[in-house]
């Protein structure tokens, strides 16, 4: 079975001092201690040249052995703690996907 990718993508906040003020302490520790992760990436997005919104604010990406482990994961007390921090940090509005690495990197 391929492997699995958690993927949250914060679009932009409405107040980005706050929100980066509580992002490594409530998001990225956070999501640090949801278990069975093989590989842990974090991202921000670029702002663009013409000084117009970017088409989203940070990425945070899970990657499971599987569909199944991802599942298993989200379902933990530790994904509950992060999800309930990112709904309340997320004033701009955040997606989460879950996807099916096809080509993967290594």
């Amino acid at each position: 079975m391929p492997e699995t990718k958690i993927t949250v993508i914060y679009d932009n906040p409405t107040d980005p001092d706050a929100f980066e003020a509580a992002y490594e302490a409530e998001q990225l520790d956070a999501a640090r201690k949801i278990p069975g992760h093989i590989r842990f990436e974090a991202s921000k997005v670029w702002p663009k040249e013409d000084g117009s919104p970017t088409p989203a604010y940070r990425m945070i990406d899970l990657y499971y052995p599987d569909y199944d482990a991802a599942s298993a994961a989200v379902a933990t007390a530790e994904a509950g703690a992060f999800f309930e921090a990112m709904a309340r940090l997320s004033t701009g509005g955040v997606r989460v996907l879950f996807s099916d690495i096809q080509i993967p990197s290594h």
